[in-house]
């Protein structure tokens, strides 16, 4: 049961990141790329150490974005396929220990659609609410701040949701609640200084794209892991009928 559902979690996130790489080069690419010539224009009184630069900038770039040797895209496309396969096994060890059950047909589908959907909440939104996805060129504040309120973000939220949609207790429902919001209340990690040459309109363009991407990206990992483990659940059914 184990290794057939691991196996499982796997297939998801493999197809599921291999889908994510066209829907990210759709909008989430250029608005980095175009947000990059904002942060790498150099200032009037800058030009002539720019010119000089030019050369070995263009050197600096052409290695960021073939990390590995495999290129922008290759990277992508890696970078996808291991998210999707651990974001995928993580997915299947909480449906695991909640004891979620895949029947198989639309209704394993529906399930896995709700607990990416629930994934894509904790993950994806309820850090973005105080600490939305940042394009190249925007002040940012120390990593380690960004990461520790990230991952306490994630967990309240994730525990916050669990109580308020599997618990049938008001007062458990409304501790989750609080859970959610308290990461919010508490304050992000915001730099002194918020100034940047990136216009503000790429900036709220790529939040909007990178939480439909992201969405997309859930809800598609959580239906293919739930038809595959209601795969899974059929054949150990047979099994054991057999």
């Amino acid at each position: 049961m184990i290794v057939r559902l691991l196996l499982a979690a796997l297939a998801a996130g493999l197809i599921a990141g291999l889908v994510m790489t066209p829907a990210q080069y759709t909008k989430i690419v250029p608005l980095i790329l175009e947000a990059e010539t904002y942060e790498n224009a150099p200032a009037a009184d800058d030009a002539a150490e720019a010119v000089a630069a030019h050369d070995h900038s263009a050197h600096d770039h052409g290695d960021e974005a073939s990390v590995l040797g495999f290129g922008r895209l290759g990277n992508t496309i890696l970078a996808n396929i291991a998210a999707g396969g651990g974001f995928a096994l993580l997915l299947g060890g909480a449906a695991l220990v909640l004891g979620l059950h895949f029947p198989r047909g639309r209704e394993g589908v529906v399930r896995g659609l709700m607990l990416g959907a629930a994934a894509w909440f904790a993950v994806q939104l309820a850090p973005g609410w105080s600490l939305p996805p940042e394009l190249p060129g925007f002040p940012y504040v120390d990593l380690m701040q960004r990461q520790v309120w990230w991952i306490a973000t994630v967990a309240l939220s994730a525990i916050g949701l669990y109580l308020m949609a599997l618990r049938p207790e008001w007062l458990v429902k409304a501790v989750g609640v609080v859970l959610i919001v308290a990461p919010h209340a508490y304050g992000a990690p915001q730099p002194a200084d918020i100034s940047s040459d990136v216009p503000a309109f790429l900036a709220s363009e790529f939040t909007t794209a990178a939480l439909a991407t992201t969405l997309f990206f859930w809800l598609l990992l959580g239906g293919l892991l739930g038809f595959f483990l209601s795969r899974v659940e059929a054949g150990d059914a047979a099994a054991r009928a057999g």
